[in-house]
Order: C-alpha cells, then structure tokens, then sequence
C-alpha cells in the first residue's frame, strides 16, 4: 500500500478518535480526582486517547465529514456539554465535606486554618482538606473511577454523538442535585456540630451568671477539646456517609445516562 493510500486510510479513524476525545476529556476536565492539578495534561490526554479507542471498539461513531462546518461544530458543542455534566455531577457531591468542614470549623474555632487543596490548587479549610482527601481514597477504593469511565462509554448508547443535546429534564435535575450539596454536608456533620451546639449553649448560660469570666479563655480551649474528641468518635459514623454520598452521586451520573 502506498504511503498516500495509508494516510487517506488512517485518516478518518484519527478524527474519529479525537471527535471521541472531546467527551472523555471533558469529563476528565470536571470530574474529581481526574480534574487534580497534580495530573499532568499530558496524562489526562493519554487517558483520553486510551478510552477513545475502547469506545469505538464497542461503538462504531461516524464523525462529521466536514470539520469547520457549523454542524460540525454544534456537534463538539454538544460532546462537551455532555462530557462536563457527567464529570459536573460527581463534582457536586465531592462539594459537601467542604460545606461540613465550614460548619464544625467554625464551631471549633479552627476556621481561620487553611491549607491547600491539591485537587484544584485554591486555599481551602484543613478540615475541609481531611474530609476532601478520606472522600477521595473512599471514592478510590469502591472504584468509582472505573464507574465514572463505564458511564462514560455508556453515554455513547444514550446520548450518541452528533448533535445529542441534553433534555431540559437532565439539565434541571443537576440543578436540583445540588441542593444535595447542602443536605449531605449539614447530615455530615451533624454528629459533631450537635455536640458543639450543646457546649456552645452551656458556656453561653455561664457567662450569663459569671459575666466576669472571660469567655474567649474559656470556650475557645473547651471548644477544640470537645471537637476533636467528637471527630475521633464519630468519624466512622461520617466515613459510613462518606460511602453514602459517593452512591448517591454515582446514581445521580447513571441516572443522567440513562435518562
């Protein structure tokens, strides 16, 4: 075969591959643990090429002929959006121990404490830091990463490419998906806030009878005591939440395949 014969034959299954792409490297792109800045570009684009080639090895994808023509470009539109909302879903429910770690933080007094997040490079709460790091090697250990990539090749049947657009009906349920943000991280937190309410009650009712105490010597040192003994001993009540909120944000991805 001739050299020209073997690029005009190589040629469409390499567009077909990067028309693939454009999915997968968008879910990447806003997917946790694969959206980390600690991973290179040149990794995720690896990664990508890599489940490109197993998508069409399972499902025969014909891409657009012309590539500057607006149907074409309509089309990527469309894979992106598709490739963001699933990554989009899973990011939600990963935002709820930062929205716990706020509550007991500011309880404790220990808000002011930050450190740097390595999923997205930005100053973030240490316990926020905690619960984002156990959330993650939980998210690790059940495979949820392969999940994510089986919903991802299964979008293919759902949604297949060239122009499939999400419904109305999947756009608003993400948007009603993130008032599960809210709910899974005041539930997270729960065990421990509860109890630093009731601390917080019974310093209030002694200041009220000593008012010469002085309420920061006081409150503050018995406020990181009870916290970190009520972290200790509720922590693998939390972790068992922790799984909860990984299931319901996988189900909320399949869900969104599924249709």
């Amino acid at each position: 075969m001739s050299p020209l014969g073997f690029g005009l034959s190589i040629e469409p299954q390499l567009w077909a591959l990067i028309f693939v792409m454009v999915r997968v490297g968008a879910a990447f792109v806003a997917a946790p643990v694969f959206s980390a800045v600690a991973i290179p570009l040149v990794v995720r684009v690896t990664l990508s090429g890599a489940i490109g080639v197993l998508v069409l090895s399972v499902h025969p994808i014909t891409p657009p002929e012309h590539v500057f023509a607006l149907a074409t470009i309509l089309s990527v539109a469309a894979e992106a959006l598709v490739g963001l909302a699933l990554g989009f879903v899973l990011q939600i429910a990963f935002a709820a121990p930062m929205i716990a770690s706020e509550l007991i933080g500011t309880s404790m007094g220990i808000g002011f404490a930050s450190a740097i997040d390595p999923q997205n490079g930005k100053s973030t709460p240490a316990l926020g830091q905690f619960f984002s790091m156990m959330l993650t090697l939980l998210f690790l250990s059940v495979n949820g990463h392969l999940i994510l990539v089986e919903m991802i090749v299964k979008s293919y049947v759902a949604l297949p490419p060239g122009g499939a657009w999400l419904k109305p009906q999947q756009l608003e349920n993400i948007a009603f998906f993130g008032g599960y943000t809210f709910l899974a991280g005041l539930l997270l937190a729960l065990p421990v806030g509860f109890l630093l309410l009731c601390l917080n009650l019974v310093v209030g009712m002694i200041s009220r009878s000593a008012p010469s105490l002085n309420l920061f010597a006081v409150g503050l040192p018995a406020s990181l005591a009870v916290g970190v003994v009520a972290l200790a001993l509720g922590f693998p009540a939390m972790g068992d939440y922790l799984l909860v909120i990984i299931d319901e944000g996988l189900a909320a991805t399949q869900s969104l395949v599924l249709g």
